[in-house]
This record gives structure tokens, sequence and C-alpha cells, in this order.
């Protein structure tokens, strides 16, 4: 049978963080029956057959798309063209197709567009215990979802400690040693317009090689503890859109005690303490504020966001000023 359209989903990395590395066919089915309509009618005993993207494979390692058996994928999609493909074999010619299907073992079989299973399709689904699925779905439909939905759950997962908001539309993860004000921080940035996403735990997914989506856990959704508050719900006390379920990392704020006697050496007083932190292989801009008694970290945060934002389309004031007394310097005379 000739290629019939296949999809790829990048395999994710063995993190030393939380990602899954395998899923089965039952966790597949309950995450996703729900949004694609899937209804499972055959082969139910093989709901523990893994999806496992780290496993090596010897050609186009695919993890989802349209029936294949010269390249099967893990996860093969049944549309129209496919099933008129199997009604135009002979009965040898579609009993040695199907077993050849069951043979690679995929971790499901989905029909599209609630379209009639072929009795016999049925028959060595369940045989060979392969999960046999069915929607109303099109096929183009159930791809893009469930290539959405496996690289969201297979992709490499962290959680660190720290508030993360939205602050001028851009994910900023404050952090900072205990008691260093990140809290209090986060309240008065929200006080202020800005969104909450996460407080104390949040928890980073690798979406693309450069781009980390976070999100709160569950338990934490709404909540911001407070020092001598306690816990405070933040969606009842500043309303539904003081929060935000998720944002992309683009930014670190870290909060750093000014010591006593403490100086930054003249650079760093004229470009900021900036640098850089490598979170899931990915090195986000980090910009460190040291914290002091009358300083209005909040206002501090906020021009922080704005340079960085600045700098991103190619405006960088510090270098600016460089730029400026290196010309003059060129036009003083020589004594």
């Amino acid at each position: 049978m000739a290629e019939v359209r296949a999809a790829h989903v990048a395999p994710s990395r063995d993190t030393r963080a939380a990602g899954l590395d395998r899923i089965s066919a039952r966790q597949l089915y309950d995450g996703v029956h729900e949004r694609m309509a899937l209804r499972w009618v055959s082969g139910m005993r093989g709901e523990s057959r893994l999806l496992e993207p780290g496993v090596a494979q010897a050609r186009r390692p695919s993890l989802i798309g349209y029936l294949n058996i010269i390249y099967p994928n893990k996860i093969q999609i049944i549309g129209s063209e496919e099933l008129n493909y199997l009604d135009g074999l002979d009965s040898r010619q579609r009993w040695e197709v199907m077993h050849k299907i069951a043979a690679y073992q995929p971790v499901a079989l989905i029909v599209t567009k609630d379209q009639s299973v072929p009795a016999d399709l049925r028959e060595v689904a369940e045989e060979t215990d392969m999960p046999l699925w069915i929607s109303p779905k099109r096929g183009h439909e159930l791809l893009t979802y469930l290539q959405y939905h496996l690289a969201r759950m297979l992709a490499a997962k962290t959680t660190l400690h720290g508030v993360f908001l939205e602050v001028f539309s851009i994910g900023v993860l404050i952090t900072g040693e205990a008691g260093s004000g990140k809290s209090e921080l986060a309240l008065e940035l929200i006080s202020r317009g800005h969104r909450l996403v996460a407080d104390d735990a949040t928890e980073f997914t690798l979406i693309a090689p450069d781009v980390i989506d976070g999100t709160c856990p569950e338990l934490l959704q709404d909540l911001l503890e407070v020092r001598g508050l306690g816990v405070l719900n933040v969606r009842e006390m500043f309303g539904h859109m003081s929060v935000k379920t998720s944002k992309y990392l683009r930014l670190v704020v870290h909060l750093k005690p000014l010591r006593d006697g403490e100086e930054a050496d003249a650079l760093t007083r004229l470009t900021g303490d900036i640098g850089h932190r490598p979170i899931l292989d990915v090195q986000v801009p980090m910009i460190t504020i040291p914290v002091a008694s009358g300083r209005n970290i909040a206002v501090l945060v906020e021009a922080a966001v704005r340079s960085h934002a600045l700098k991103s389309k190619g405006i960088d004031p510090a270098q600016t000023f460089i730029d400026r007394q290196a010309h003059q310097l060129r036009r003083l005379p020589p004594w």
C-alpha cells in the first residue's frame, strides 16, 4: 500500500524533570475521549499497550498518522480513503493486510467520521487485543488534536519554586530566597493590574525547542500565600481577570537581598545585573534586582519587564550610552 499521509510528533527527551516517558492506551483514551467523542468498540484487553517515543525505531518514528503498513505509526487513523483501499482488496489480501497491521502492535486504531467498522477488522482487533476506537471527528481534526495532546503529555517538565505572573503580557517568574518578599511583590503587582499564574510551585513544560509553558498545579489554582495574611484567593479578591491559567516563560526576575557595604561594579551599574538561567535546556533571560528597605520593587519589576521588551526589539539604552560616549571621545583633541 502506498504511503497514506503520515505526521510526526517529535519524541520527548528523557529529562531530569517530571515528564512522562510513556503513555498507555487507556491513559490516552481517558485524556482525549471527551474532546474527540471517542468510543472503544473492540480490543479492550489491549488497554495496557504503551506508547514509548524514546524507544528506538528503525524508520520514521511517527507516533500518529494515517494508516500506513509500510512505515507503521503507533496510532493509526483510518479514514474514508483507507477503508476504500481495504474494500478494494480481495479476501486474501485483505486478511494479510489486517494481520500485518495487527502484527506491528499499534497502540490504537481510530476510525473517523463514525464510519461503519468492518466486521473482520473488529474481529482482528479483538483476537489480537488491538484497541479499536471510533470518532465522529474528521481525520485532520483527530490528527491535529492528538499531536498536540501527545506533545504536551510527553514533553519535558519541571517544577520551579517562585511566583509566576503575567506582567505587561510577558510571562515573568519571580525567584529569590525564602523571605525575600516574592509573594508580597506578587500581591502588589496584581493590585496594579497584572495577572497571577501560579504561586510557590509552577509547572513548566517544554512545548517547543525554545518555548516553555508555565501552568499552575490544580491544588494551587487562584491561591497566593502571603506571610501574615495566610492564603488568599486572588480570583475572588481581584476578579477573574486577575488570574491566568498558563503563560509562556520569557523572563526570570531574581530578588537578591542587598548586603551592607555591597557595591555593584561599574559595568553592572551601567547595564544592569543581567544574565541567563537554564530551564529545561533553554537559556531564559534573567534580571537580578537588589532588595533593600525603601525600594519600590514592584516599580522596578515593571521597569525591568519594559526594558526586556525594548531589548528584544533591539533597543538597548546602555549600549546607546556606550556608543555615544565612544563617539564623544573620538571627537576630543588628544591633549
